[in-house]
């Protein structure tokens, strides 16, 4: 089903026009939308050639690579409800043998991640309805937003309770008092073996919850959640489906608006320059316990990138 271009509709200097979609991104992508009858917002993130090359640099189990997947594309579409300059982050611990997650978005659409690994992974098919125990653990789910403005700082935190990663995000939203939200996540591999990840997620801001805020009535909350829940991961994952005839399959009925797309990059922010700063703040002791073979070797945990530092260039660093 294609979605009819002459209700595809932007905003642009207070007035909205029609726009031919086909010249939009359509891969790796932040697709905004807000379903008109209910006034709830949202965004639809798919990913792949980012992915495909962000999990390509990480001999990972494929268990861990779902998740992954699943939470690179939610990092971004939580980042993406924020107005922010700086850097969102999202982060898991846990007693699992996947005991870190690391996922974080820039206000601009850089995003990186990276999991760590640490004892016997199951297999996907033993995991796959579980992954969040069985691969994670227990322990929690944290967001953190950096700003680069200013020294301020918000976080939340919530345990990893439930089967799926979208059920420790849904249980972070019901403790929230900010915000209503639900999600359908995916992420897997296509027909030419190159991973895919996707994310939907639909909020609503309470009325008594500032600007912008609308009264939703439950059974309008029930109704979209329901359809949300019947997107499935065939969809969410189809490379030839775009992020709009998506969106018309699940909420036409009710009226759904696009916004123009923003892009999705792979993009580490390490730098040689950062290492080396990080070195120098060692004392000669320390800097002296880490060479081996007259270097001091480090490797970016995000994008796999070593780099090797003399004693001698440390220390003009030091002093520098």
């Amino acid at each position: 089903m294609t979605f009819p271009k002459s209700e595809i509709s932007i905003t642009q200097d207070g007035e909205a026009k029609s726009v031919d979609i086909s010249t939009w991104i359509q891969d790796d992508v932040i697709q905004p939308f807000m379903i008109e009858r209910t006034g709830m917002s949202g965004r639809s993130v798919k990913l792949g050639p980012a992915l495909d090359a962000i999990l390509g640099r990480h001999d990972l189990p494929e268990a861990v690579s779902v998740l992954l997947g699943q939470f690179l594309a939610l990092a971004v579409g939580l980042a993406t409800a924020l107005k922010y300059e700086g850097v969102f982050t999202l982060q898991t611990k846990g007693d699992g043998p996947v005991p870190m997650m690391v996922a974080d978005v820039t206000h601009d659409g850089h995003v990186r991640g990276f999991a760590q690994v640490k004892g016997d992974v199951p297999s996907l098919a033993d995991a796959s309805n579980a992954l969040i125990p069985k691969l994670l653990g227990a322990g929690y789910l944290a967001y953190t937003v950096d700003f680069s403005t200013s020294a301020e700082r918000h976080q939340g935190i919530v345990s990893l309770d439930g089967a799926s990663l979208a059920d420790v995000i849904h249980h972070y939203f019901e403790q929230s008092a900010q915000f209503d939200a639900a999600v359908a996540l995916a992420a897997g591999k296509d027909a030419a073996d190159r991973w895919r990840a996707s994310a939907i997620v639909v909020q609503h801001l309470p009325a008594e919850g500032g600007v912008g805020g609308v009264e939703i009535d439950a059974d309008d909350w029930r109704r979209t959640t329901t359809l949300l829940g019947s997107a499935t991961s065939v969809e969410l994952l189809d490379p030839d489906l775009p992020p709009a005839d998506m969106l018309y399959r699940l909420f036409n009925e009710d009226g759904v608006r696009v916004f123009e797309p923003r892009p999705v990059q792979d993009v580490c922010r390490c730098s040689e320059e950062r290492m080396l700063n990080a070195l120098a703040a060692l004392n000669d002791d320390e800097i002296q316990e880490v060479v081996k073979d007259g270097a001091v070797v480090m490797t970016c945990e995000f994008c796999n990138t070593t780099r090797s530092f003399t004693p001698e260039v440390i220390r003009e660093a030091k002093s520098a």
